[in-house]
């Protein structure tokens, strides 16, 4: 039996390490979550990458997460996605951004990998584009937006 995992995004560790940010329970709270039911905790080397821009790499919480180098499989799928996304780049009305650097790529991350079911950000960007990629290729993996309780996600009393 596979085990559940969850791609967490450099949004979510811009968040969880910033005790001051708005979303900062939320990714708290997901992050406990997460440990107590044994989901397994992923995060690309892409988003590390994109971490250590403005942190450091100590920082990250890297004994609970289990590292996904890009690779030759991922670097496929990301063309598939990125496809669907230029050919539709009019109708998403995305801010200035490039979109195969991540999103694609850290989108077919969460796809080819076996174990993942959730991909957690707080990238209302990022959701424009995976709702996109839903409509027509229907990525296996579940979007989690972080300003939504995990709670409401996974339908759980909150006691904390």
């Amino acid at each position: 039996m596979t085990h559940k995992s969850v791609l967490l995004d450099t949004s979510f560790f811009l968040r969880f390490l910033n005790d001051e940010s708005p979303l900062y329970n939320n990714a708290d709270r997901y992050f406990r979550y997460f440990i107590q039911n044994e989901i397994t905790m992923m995060v690309s080397t892409i988003s590390i990458a994109e971490y250590c821009v403005g942190g450091d790499i100590q920082e990250l919480p890297l004994k609970n997460l289990q590292i996904v180098p890009f690779n030759l499989d991922h670097s496929k799928r990301t063309g598939e996605f990125a496809k669907i996304v230029f050919q539709n780049k009019q109708k998403l009305k995305l801010n200035e951004r490039n979109i195969i650097p991540n999103d694609t790529k850290l989108f077919a991350q969460a796809d080819c990998e076996k174990s993942v079911e959730f991909y957690l950000s707080s990238d209302t960007e990022s959701l424009k584009i995976y709702n996109l990629l839903k409509q027509s290729i229907n990525p296996k993996f579940q979007f989690i937006d972080l300003n939504t309780p995990y709670n409401e996600i996974f339908g759980v009393i909150d006691f904390g």
